[in-house]
């Protein structure tokens, strides 16, 4: 069962989410909040695997409720789906940053909703390929420095391969067909990945591939 937790501060909307989620097998909406103080506590009180998080909120607003669940390991198990009216691609970047496992705007079909619970439940990322490529060049802009890639000494050749892929915004199947492999073999290569660079999810690796300069702008 994946739980999940709704933070908005229009209960109208929250109540069209639980309605929607509560019809799908294998989904429970278990907790809501309509700030982020607010679902801080519920969460902390009521396990959840999927925050569904407006950004705008009263009482502490979603990029600093994302940063606060981020950064506490009681939380670590807890993704972050950004879901706003803002389709603006500074939101984008810094709900990444924060620690968001994904973005979507509010007038997204149901069944991407609900498709979006299911795959960052599972530890995917949800961004995109239109919404990556514009989230790295963003990034890139925003790079102090040149590019480090000392932060990828500790992983193989084989596994900064993979990870440029990840990068890329390729699927596991797309990297396994890339490189010859099994869909099983990818899955357990970025798996370790993760393990090794200490990533939150897979749309971290997206960044730090770019920020470690793996992966440049105009990447096809």
């Amino acid at each position: 069962m994946i739980r999940v937790a709704l933070a908005d501060d229009q209960l109208l909307v929250r109540a069209g989410f639980r309605a929607l989620l509560d019809a799908e097998d294998g989904i429970e909406v278990v907790a809501e909040a309509s700030g982020g103080q607010e679902l801080l506590r519920r969460i902390r009180e009521t396990p959840v695997d999927v925050v569904l998080m407006d950004i705008r909120m009263p009482d502490g607003d979603g990029l600093w409720a994302t940063e606060q669940i981020a950064a506490d390991p009681a939380l670590a198990d807890v993704h972050v789906v950004i879901v706003t009216t803002f389709e603006l691609d500074e939101y984008v970047v810094r709900a990444v940053r924060a620690g968001a496992a994904g973005f979507l705007v509010k007038d997204t079909e149901p069944a991407d909703l609900v498709r979006a619970v299911r795959v960052v439940a599972a530890g995917e990322a949800l961004l995109s390929p239109g919404v990556t490529r514009r989230l790295l060049e963003r990034l890139t802009v925003g790079l102090r420095d040149a590019p480090d890639q000392r932060a990828l000494d500790g992983i193989t050749e084989r596994e900064r391969e993979v990870l440029r892929l990840v990068g890329q915004g390729l699927t596991n199947d797309e990297i396994a067909a890339r490189l010859f492999l099994s869909p099983l073999t990818a899955k357990t290569h970025v798996s370790r990945i993760m393990a090794k660079l200490h990533a939150r999810d897979r749309v971290h690796l997206v960044v730090l591939a770019y920020e470690t300069g793996l992966v440049a702008p105009g990447w096809q």
